[in-house]
């Protein structure tokens, strides 16, 4: 928005709108956008989570969900003391500093810019599925691309009408997941004797030391509550209530995950659920609609169960990353981590390069992804980029709260400092579990975007801080970084 005296000003010196709505997220579309992201692809990736952890898949989300719940709790402090979008950014600057806070935030980053392109795929894939469309590679990139640009303009229009969506969508998937597990556990065909042996992996030998591979790669589907503290500028709620968000979050997803996968983990053996080959290959694809197909003669429940369970839950994923994605690129444009043009408005007060640059960035990814393996190995980063960034999350607390006790904390971590360090040492555990299951392309990818972020971070080192200070509001007042 320019002021009334801008033509006379230079191109630089024009004033943009770089306020997001306020006032404009109840508490309970917030919770929406959070569960939503965190309850992801459960009737797409299934086929990947049984694989990685058997029978005891359920054992694995039930772990995953206490080891991320410290987490979560830390995040429930953190949130309401500062009062603008950018979380790890500014945690991690505060904390720590400057550096590491963009080093936080571009980890985080890749963890969810990547989630849109294999939205898309999860899509169009069950689409083709039920329908038999025998999609063209040329129908493929078209579809991706029109729901890419759906999504961006649901973005770029008012907050709250992308909460109402989101809310919508994330009932449809929860009522459709726990309605099929209920009916699944009096289906008669549910046995114990499908839980033996109880540890069975296709990761590192197939046995428990591949269970423990797959154990931390299952962080993946539980991050998502990180991305309240981007929307917590524009709450109508007190901001003291951004903990309920966070960890009922959590709370949800895990206990829908737990009881879910030991429904659909008691429909059959390992071997059988996976359709496993004599090399140890995986045959099946949306493994709970064809167990459903196969084993329970659902047919047409299994349709029903993946519109609900399936579209809707990749819907929640998409638009909940996307959002938060977009508002972290926000943050970084206004608390001068990239330059301020990210930082502008439009009028439904939501950024406008942000949207359009992860919508360029996209589909680069998409049309890359359907070409060349690099996108594949860069979606096995996220559960590493995430614990990684999570780790330095809870590093920076433990500092701030040493460095300024004095500060107020309008919600107090149970357990204080012990809490701290509790949930400093589970991340630090996840980040050691997921780096077992990383290959050298994975490895390499991380090389390639941690490149790019270091060319950005020098521009800003060399042309940009020495200018412009990095300045944050913080419990104690504004402080330079």
């Amino acid at each position: 928005m320019e002021n009334k005296h801008s033509k006379n000003l230079a191109p630089e010196e024009i004033q943009h709108d770089t306020s997001l709505a306020k006032n404009s997220l109840k508490l309970i579309y917030v919770y929406a956008i959070a569960t939503g992201a965190i309850f992801t692809f459960i009737a797409y990736l299934d086929t990947v989570f049984i694989a990685y952890c058997g029978p005891a898949t359920f054992f694995a989300f039930a772990l995953m969900t206490l080891l991320i719940l410290p987490i979560a709790f830390v995040y429930c402090e953190l949130a309401p003391m500062f009062h603008k979008a950018g979380g790890e950014l500014i945690y991690n600057t505060v904390g720590i500093n400057k550096h590491v806070g963009f080093l936080a935030a571009w980890m985080m980053l890749a963890t969810w810019s990547v989630v849109p392109v294999f939205s898309i795929t999860a899509i169009l894939q069950w689409l083709n599925r039920v329908a038999g469309l025998g999609l063209s590679m040329e129908n493929i990139l078209i579809g991706g691309i029109i729901i890419l640009v759906i999504f961006c303009v649901i973005s770029l229009g008012e907050i709250k009408t992308a909460g109402k969506i989101q809310l919508f969508m994330l009932v449809g998937a929860v009522v459709a997941t726990v309605v099929s597990t209920i009916a699944i556990f009096f289906s008669g065909h549910w046995h114990l004797s499908n839980f033996t042996p109880f540890f069975k992996s296709t990761l590192g030998g197939g046995g428990f030391s591949g269970w423990l591979i797959g154990l931390g790669l299952i962080v993946t589907p539980f991050f998502g509550f990180e991305t309240v503290p981007q929307m917590v500028e524009e709450g109508d709620f007190p901001i003291k209530d951004s903990h309920k968000a966070i960890w009922g979050s959590v709370v949800t997803c895990g206990i829908i995950y737990v009881l879910f996968f030991l429904a659909i983990a008691g429909l059959g053996s390992f071997s059988d659920l996976l359709h496993l080959g004599s090399n140890g290959e995986v045959g099946v694809s949306f493994l709970s609609i064809t167990a459903m197909e196969e084993i329970l003669g659902w047919a047409v429940w299994a349709v029903i169960f993946g519109a609900f369970a399936h579209l809707f839950s990749v819907g929640t994923c998409f638009l909940g990353f996307w959002i938060s994605t977009v508002r972290l690129m926000y943050a970084m444009g206004k608390q001068n981590f990239l330059p301020k043009v990210f930082s502008y408005v439009n009028k439904k007060k939501q950024p406008i390069l942000p949207n359009l640059f992860l919508l360029a960035i996209s589909l680069i990814y998409y049309v890359v992804m359907n070409t060349t393996t690099f996108i594949n190995d860069f979606f096995n980063l996220m559960s590493f980029c995430c614990s990684v960034t999570y780790s330095l999350t809870m590093i920076s607390a433990i500092r701030m709260k040493i460095k300024y006790p004095e500060w107020e904390r309008p919600y107090k971590l149970k357990g204080g400092m012990f809490t701290n360090v509790l949930a400093l040492c589970f991340a630090l555990c996840i980040v050691f579990l997921c780096s077992l299951g990383l290959g050298w392309g994975t490895w390499r990818s991380l090389l390639i975007y941690l490149g790019i972020g270091a060319l950005i971070w020098l521009w800003m080192f060399i042309f940009k801080w020495p200018k412009s200070k990095v300045v944050i509001t913080t419990p104690g007042g504004e402080m330079e970084y």
